[in-house]
């Protein structure tokens, strides 16, 4: 007969101080999402799993926290209703099952996320790529998911674009172009401006839930900045590319307002109470430094803001 070993981790602490997150992080797992009368999506995904520990426990029941990813993963393969953040929600509800010492438990999980489209103008088959984040926090009172994504786009300055057009317009002036051909010009031929890599990303909370839709918020996201960027590109893209993003110059500040924008646009349902968070960084060209902008509010501030009610 095997001999009761003790549990160390029930025992009291020497110092009797309480935790906020106590857990796992770096789990690994194949996280696959079925979907009715299509292929599932297939996700490479990295958990992070938490709870909360009170000052009269030594620690957490760390091997439950991987039990439970394991058990709500092998439920989602036989459910075609359950959404990624769902995924999430329902393993934060058994970690506080499990846990019965913890008040709080979250699950936050990253993955890679494919989409098959076409190249703009040559139209050949090809791949995006945007990293899934999705969350969710479990206490008593109930279940916040958060579900959203980071995209890679292109910007290209305002500023330097701006000094580009004044001496377009100097030099063609000395040429003895007259200004209404000029301006005639700019407008269809926009000049040049520094531009960027930049990340875009987007993610919306709410109880229980929110009501939207993985793909098209990454679709909101890769619309918030000058132009999308693709994996494939013949020459005739590049063009396209180039001449879309001088067409739209951006600042991050105006990529963050693009996407609260395009929330406020794509997801008229979304519950006022939603929490959105919408961040902008660039990898600045002529810079040593990189730009960032972003915001947190909920939905029914966006609104207001967007429509011009405030």
């Amino acid at each position: 007969m095997t001999p009761q070993l003790p549990d160390v981790q029930a025992s009291s602490p020497d110092v009797t101080v309480g935790l906020n997150r106590v857990g796992v992080t770096g789990v690994e797992k194949l996280v696959e999402i079925s979907r009715e009368e299509k292929r599932p999506y297939v996700l490479m995904a990295e958990f992070e799993v938490f709870v909360d520990l009170p000052s009269w426990r030594k620690g957490a029941d760390m091997s439950r926290n991987m039990e439970v990813v394991d058990e709500t993963l092998e439920e989602a393969v036989s459910h075609s209703d359950l959404r990624i953040e769902d995924i999430c929600g329902a393993a934060a509800e058994r970690l506080l099952d499990k846990h019965d010492y913890t008040e709080q438990a979250e699950v936050r999980m990253e993955a890679e996320f494919v989409t098959r489209e076409r190249t703009p103008e040559s139209d050949l088959p090809t791949q995006s790529t945007a990293d899934v984040i999705a969350s969710a926090t479990a206490t008593e009172d109930g279940i916040r998911e958060e579900i959203g994504a980071e995209v890679t786009g292109m910007t290209v300055c305002p500023c330097s674009q701006g000094m580009s057009a004044a001496r377009a317009r100097e030099k063609l002036r000395e040429q003895g172009v007259d200004d209404r051909t000029i301006e005639e010009f700019l407008e269809e031929v926009p000049q040049p401006g520094h531009s960027q890599r930049g990340h875009a990303t987007l993610t919306v909370e709410s109880e229980g839930g929110p009501d939207v839709d993985l793909v098209e918020l990454i679709e909101v996201a890769r619309d918030s900045m000058s132009a999308r960027i693709y994996n494939l590109a013949k020459r005739p893209d590049e063009d396209h590319m180039t001449y879309q993003s001088h067409l739209d110059a951006k600042f991050v500040e105006d990529c963050v307002r693009a996407m609260a924008e395009g929330v406020v646009e794509e997801f008229p349902d979304l519950d006022d109470g939603a929490v959105v968070r919408m961040e902008q960084s660039n990898d600045e060209s002529i810079h040593q430094h990189n730009a960032h902008a972003e915001r947190v509010a909920e939905v029914a501030t966006l609104r207001e803001e967007v429509n011009g009610d405030d």
